[in-house]
């Protein structure tokens, strides 16, 4: 007969330590619950001293205690979360930099920015799946979202919808980004380096159309009435699909071209000077986002810089709209462009 061993039992879980509570740092801290709430919340209506605010912040990190999120909306009647749906455009450096300087601006009002991600339903049917968070404010980048989604947003208890893109939505703040200002500066500036022959790339990267396309028209805009022409350039971003046009540029018989943004304009620049394409002197090139290796380029690439608002202006106006939610929608027009002329032109 095999006996099978007897195997140990196994240790007793170690107790489960209790969910550390603002009784007890108010106790470790030596102070009120009441002064515990008014500091982690950063009540202004309550004047409170900074040792005891500071007491009571270094009792909280050594019990680990985090203020409860749903007790403190439902006290507060509403939530301080800030959603933000991830962009279903390509997102380029420009937009992260101004992204992350929102998100900050936001924090530093008390505020808590959640990213919520592109996969799912789209326009008014992506806003009820919004809505089942309970954000307090929703920011909208480009477009799809319809009057009925900010309905459904406002319903929810969202006190501020703010959409950033080419047009308003009935209900909504607005920041409108024209785009077609960034195309006819840079169409601009070509005619009046001598240019007569402008192509404008297109980029074919799904999303971008809502841009690429005003930008494009900026450039007609810009040139009409003129001895100029205008050639359209479908681009795909990858080097090779450079290489094919810049194979075929002197047959297209250009002398000049916008780029849309930087990004396109490093990856024809390589592809028109690998083809022995001189840069000015046969082909004037204007990028726009005005990034810092295009600066580093050679020739330096003229750009189209990108006024865009800032950060705490834009969380300013979330804040003002939570505080006021009856209040009509604001309207902005927040996209300005300059030329910078550097050597590529």
């Amino acid at each position: 007969m095999v006996q099978i061993p007897k195997t140990p039992a196994p240790p007793s879980p170690a107790p489960m330590r209790s969910v550390p509570t603002s009784a007890d740092v108010a106790r470790l801290a030596g102070v009120s619950r009441a002064t515990v709430s008014y500091v982690l919340n950063n009540t202004s209506a309550v004047r409170i001293s900074e040792p005891t605010r500071r007491r009571v912040h270094e009792a909280a990190k050594e019990l680990g205690y985090v203020p409860h999120a749903a007790a403190r909306s439902l006290r507060a009647g509403h939530s301080r979360m800030v959603l933000i749906p991830a962009p279903t455009f390509p997102v380029g450096p420009l937009y992260s930099r101004f992204l992350t300087d929102l998100q900050v601006a936001l924090g530093g009002l008390d505020y808590t920015v959640v990213q919520y991600g592109t996969g799912g339903p789209h326009g008014d049917d992506a806003a009820r799946a919004w809505a089942e968070l309970r954000p307090v404010a929703v920011l909208v980048p480009g477009s799809g979202l319809g009057p009925r989604g900010v309905a459904v947003l406002k319903r929810s208890g969202a006190r501020a919808v703010v959409t950033l893109g080419p047009e308003t939505i009935e209900g909504a703040h607005a920041l409108l980004m024209d785009h077609d200002v960034v195309g006819y500066s840079a169409g601009a500036h070509l005619y009046d380096r001598g240019r007569r022959r402008i192509g404008v790339v297109v980029p074919q990267e799904a999303g971008l159309e809502a841009f690429s396309a005003p930008r494009l028209d900026g450039v007609r805009q810009s040139l009409r009435g003129t001895d100029a022409t205008v050639t359209e350039l479908p681009l795909a971003h990858e080097e090779q699909a450079a290489a094919h046009l810049a194979a075929r540029w002197r047959t297209l018989g250009l002398d000049a071209v916008f780029t849309y943004n930087d990004e396109y304009a490093m990856l024809l620049m390589r592809a028109l000077q690998d083809e022995g394409i001189r840069i000015p002197e046969e082909t004037a090139v204007v990028g726009a986002d005005d990034l810092m290796l295009g600066r580093l380029l050679r020739p330096r690439l003229s750009t189209v810089h990108l006024e865009l608002p800032s950060g705490r202006e834009l969380a300013e106006l979330v804040d003002r709209a939570v505080r006021k939610p009856g209040t009509e929608p604001e309207t902005h027009k927040v996209l300005g462009a300059t030329v910078l002329h550097r050597d590529s032109s």
